[in-house]
C-alpha cells in the first residue's frame, strides 16, 4: 500500500508516491507558467491547477499498479486563490501569491483598521500579496466578479470541490488569507466586519490530515484509483516541509531552499510580540495539532532562476544542463568573496520590511566580470539573506545552531557552506528530496489512520544524511563583505521611496 502526496506550487505540480516506509515508489512533476501580461498582476486559469493534478495523480496510479494507492494527500503555496460560483466553477483567473495588484487596498487597510490589532489577530503584518486586500481590489475594480462569487477558494480547496468533496481549508492556509484568527481557529469577525466582507465567502476550516471525502467512482475512474480512495486536508507549503523535516516541537528550525527561503520554527503559541512584529514575521498554524510556525523569508532561488534561464537556450543546443554547468562555475570560483554586490530581490523583499520596490541589484560589473562571477555573486547575496532572517528569527525564537534543511538550493555545494558559514548554523540535510511531499504523505497517511502518531512517524521516516558545519575562516573573510551587503540596500531607500512604480 502507498501514499499519494500532491504539492501544487506557484510554478508546478509535484507528486510523489511513498510507501510507509517512507520509500519513493513514483515522483513527477508537471509545470505551469502564469500570465503576468498585465502591469502588477499575475494570474492562472484555475483550470490549469484541475488538468495539471489530473495528469500528475493519472501518472503516479499509473505507475504504482503493484502498490495500490490508499490515501491521497494535497498541498500547495499560500495565497492564491481562486473565484468560483454556487457551483464552484471558477468565473475569473486565480490570483497568484505574487501578484501586486492590490498595494493601495493594502494601504488603506492599514488606514483604516489598526495594523497591529491584525497582526495580533492574524500572526501576519498588511501586505498586497495577500488575498484579503485583493479581494478589496476585486469588490473596487471587478464588481461584476465579486458580484457573482460564492466562494474565494485557494488551490486546495477548489482541487478538493473538482474531486467532488467538500471544498474546506486547514488552519495553515486560512492563516494566509490575511482574516484568519490563528488563536481560534477561525475567520475573523472582527476583520470581516471592518472590510464589510461575509464569512460565507471563504471556505470551512478544518484541522490538516482531515478526511474531506472518498473518490466517487466516476472520478476515481478518471484519475486510475479506486473508487472510495479517502481524500486528505493537506496545508501551506512550509508547514509541510517543516513536518517533513521534523520540525514539530518547539525550538525545531526548518529551511526550504528554494523560489523563496523560509527558515521556520515551531512552538506551542503564536509568537505574537512586538520583537515579531517590528520584524514583519509570520505567525499562523502548524499543520500538526497544537502547534505553531513562525517563520521568516526571501525571495532566492527566483535570482538563480533568472541568470540561468539566460543560458537556457544556448545551452540546450551545446548539450549542457544545469545540473552540469552549476559545478563548473563552483569549481572555478575565486577563494574569498567575488567584487560584486548582488541582492536578489526581484520580487521585491521580505523580511524585515517587505518592500514591493525593491529589485535585484548587481553592483561591480567590470568589463572582465565572467558568468561565474555572478553566480557566486548570487550565492553570496542569498547567503546574506540566509544569515539576516536567522538573526530575526533568533530574537523571538532564541538562539539556535541547527536548522533542518531541504529544497533546490541544497544542490549547491558553495550555497551550502556560505549560508553555513555567515549564518553560525550547522546545515543538517534530509533524507527526503522532497519535504513537503514528504509532509503531506504523514498527513494523509495520518488521516487515513496508517499511521497512528505523527511524532512516532517522523522518528521513522526523518532522517539526516549529512551536515554543512559553519566554517569560522569563511565567516571571518566575509565579514567586511557582510557589512557593505547591508550597506547596498540601505543606500538605495531613496531612491525606492522616489519610484512610483516597482524598481529600485
Amino acid at each position: 500500500m502507498s501514499l499519494l502526496a500532491i504539492d501544487m506550487g506557484s510554478s508546478s505540480c509535484k507528486a510523489v508516491v511513498y510507501a510507509v516506509d517512507g520509500r519513493i515508489l513514483a515522483e513527477t512533476a508537471l509545470p505551469y507558467t502564469s500570465n503576468t501580461s498585465l502591469p502588477s498582476r499575475t494570474e492562472l486559469p484555475a483550470d490549469v491547477f484541475w488538468q495539471t493534478f489530473r495528469q500528475a495523480t493519472t501518472h503516479a496510479s499509473h505507475a504504482t499498479v503493484s502498490d495500490p494507492i490508499e490515501a491521497i494527500g494535497i498541498s500547495s503555496h499560500g495565497e492564491t486563490f481562486a473565484p468560483v460560483d454556487d457551483k464552484n466553477q471558477p468565473i475569473a483567473p486565480a490570483i497568484l501569491n505574487m501578484d501586486d495588484r492590490a498595494v493601495v487596498q493594502a494601504d488603506l487597510l492599514k488606514r483604516r483598521f489598526d495594523p497591529k490589532r491584525i497582526f495580533e489577530i492574524t500572526g501576519l503584518t498588511v501586505h498586497p500579496m495577500y488575498p484579503l486586500p485583493k479581494i478589496l481590489w476585486m469588490r473596487e475594480h471587478q464588481p461584476d466578479v465579486f458580484a457573482g462569487t460564492r466562494r474565494l477558494l485557494p488551490v486546495t480547496s477548489y482541487l478538493l470541490a473538482r474531486l467532488g468533496v467538500q471544498p474546506c481549508v486547514d488552519y495553515s492556509l486560512a492563516s494566509r488569507f490575511l482574516a484568519f484568527d490563528v488563536r481560534r481557529k477561525e475567520w475573523s469577525a472582527e476583520i470581516l466586519e471592518a472590510c464589510e466582507l461575509d464569512d460565507g465567502l471563504f471556505p470551512t476550516v478544518v484541522p490538516a490530515g482531515t478526511v474531506a471525502g472518498e473518490l466517487a467512482s466516476g472520478i476515481a475512474m478518471e484519475l486510475g484509483l479506486p473508487a472510495g480512495t479517502p481524500i486528505i486536508v493537506g496545508g501551506h507549503d512550509q508547514p509541510c516541509a517543516a513536518l517533513g523535516m521534523g520540525a514539530i516541537e518547539p525550538g525545531r528550525v526548518s529551511a526550504s531552499l528554494g523560489t523563496y527561503e523560509c527558515l521556520l520554527v515551531s512552538s506551542r503559541e503564536p509568537a505574537i510580540n512586538q520583537d515579531a512584529y517590528a520584524a514583519n514575521l509570520n505567525t499562523y498554524c502548524h499543520v500538526v495539532p497544537d502547534r505553531y510556525v513562525t517563520l521568516a523569508y526571501f525571495p532566492a532561488g527566483i535570482m538563480l532562476e533568472w541568470f540561468l534561464g539566460l543560458f537556457r537556450d544556448e545551452w540546450h543546443g551545446q548539450g549542457y544542463t544545469i545540473d552540469s554547468i552549476c559545478p563548473s562555475w563552483e569549481s572555478g570560483v575565486s577563494a574569498g568573496p567575488s567584487r560584486l554586490l548582488i541582492s536578489p530581490h526581484l520580487l521585491g523583499t521580505c523580511n524585515p520590511d517587505f518592500d514591493p520596490k525593491a529589485s535585484g541589484v548587481i553592483v561591480g560589473l567590470r568589463p572582465a566580470t565572467s558568468a561565474s562571477d555572478i553566480y557566486q555573486g548570487i550565492l553570496e547575496g542569498i547567503a546574506c539573506e540566509f544569515a539576516t532572517m536567522a538573526k530575526l528569527l533568533q530574537r523571538v525564537a532564541g538562539n539556535f545552531r541547527a536548522v533542518y534543511v531541504t529544497g533546490g538550493g541544497c544542490r549547491s555545494k558553495l550555497g551550502m557552506k556560505l549560508r553555513a558559514a555567515l549564518s553560525g548554523c550547522r546545515l543538517h540535510r534530509t533524507s527526503s528530496s522532497d519535504a513537503v511531499c514528504l509532509g503531506t504523505a504523514i498527513l494523509a497517511g495520518f488521516g487515513a489512520g496508517t499511521y497512528k502518531s505523527i511524532p512516532q512517524t517522523v522518528e521513522r521516516l526523518v532522517r539526516v544524511i549529512d551536515t554543512e558545519e559553519p566554517d569560522l575562516n569563511i565567516a571571518a573573510t566575509y565579514r567586511d563583505y557582510v557589512r557593505r551587503y547591508h550597506l547596498l540596500y540601505g543606500s538605495l531607500a531613496n531612491l525606492r521611496a522616489s519610484s512610483s512604480i516597482n524598481g529600485f
